[in-house]
C-alpha cells in the first residue's frame, strides 16, 4: 500500500552523507555507561567517530587510559590535561605524564532510540 507521505518525497535519505565527512576514518562504536548522559550520549548508543580529526579542548574523544577505552569530553589546560564526564555521579580523570593516553577518534555524532 503507497503511504500518504510518498507525495512529499523528494530523495531518498544517505545518512552516510549527512554523517560521516571522510569515510576511511570514520567507524561507529556503541556506548556501554552512563558517564556522558548530560552530553545527549546514553547507554546502548551509537557514536560515529571520526579518527582523522584532532582533538582540541572540550571535544567528546574515544580514548584508551592505559589500555582502558572510555568516551570522555577532552579538557587541555595549560599545565594538565583531563577527561572530563558529563554526569554528576562520575569525577574528571587527570591525565598525568607516565599514563598512556591514546586517543582513538572524536566524536561527530551520536545516535540513539527515542523513548
Amino acid at each position: 500500500f503507497p503511504s500518504p507521505a510518498d507525495d512529499y518525497v523528494e530523495q531518498t535519505l544517505d545518512l552516510n552523507e549527512h554523517l560521516i565527512q571522510r569515510k576511511s576514518s570514520t567507524y561507529f562504536v556503541r556506548v556501554a555507561g552512563h558517564s556522558m548522559t548530560d552530553a545527549g550520549i546514553h547507554d546502548g548508543d551509537i557514536l560515529v567517530v571520526d579518527r582523522a580529526e584532532e582533538p582540541t579542548d572540550r571535544s567528546i574523544v574515544v580514548a584508551a587510559l592505559d589500555g582502558e577505552l572510555t568516551v570522555k569530553r577532552y579538557r587541555a589546560g595549560e599545565k594538565h590535561h583531563y577527561l572530563v564526564p558529563e554526569s554528576e555521579t562520575h569525577t574528571p580523570i587527570p591525565i598525568r605524564e607516565e599514563q598512556d593516553l591514546v586517543v582513538w577518534g572524536v566524536v561527530q555524532h551520536v545516535i540513539h532510540e527515542v523513548s
